[in-house]
């Protein structure tokens, strides 16, 4: 289960895909999580997903 609070998830999201996913596709399809629904949390206290630094920033 992902964090509710969005900036513990914003830690916890790019602290994973630093240490063990090379894409949000792949964190999202091994953690069951809805790719679409992240984003717009994150989305929501201003961060966004960058392919290129597998981050969100």
């Amino acid at each position: 289960m992902l964090p509710q609070d969005p900036i513990i998830l914003l830690s916890y999201v790019n602290t994973k895909l630093r240490d063990n996913y090379s894409s949000l596709d792949a964190l999202c399809d091994d953690l069951d999580a809805d790719k679409e629904e992240l984003v717009r949390k994150l989305e929501g206290v201003n961060y966004v997903y960058s392919p290129e630094r597998n981050q969100f920033i």
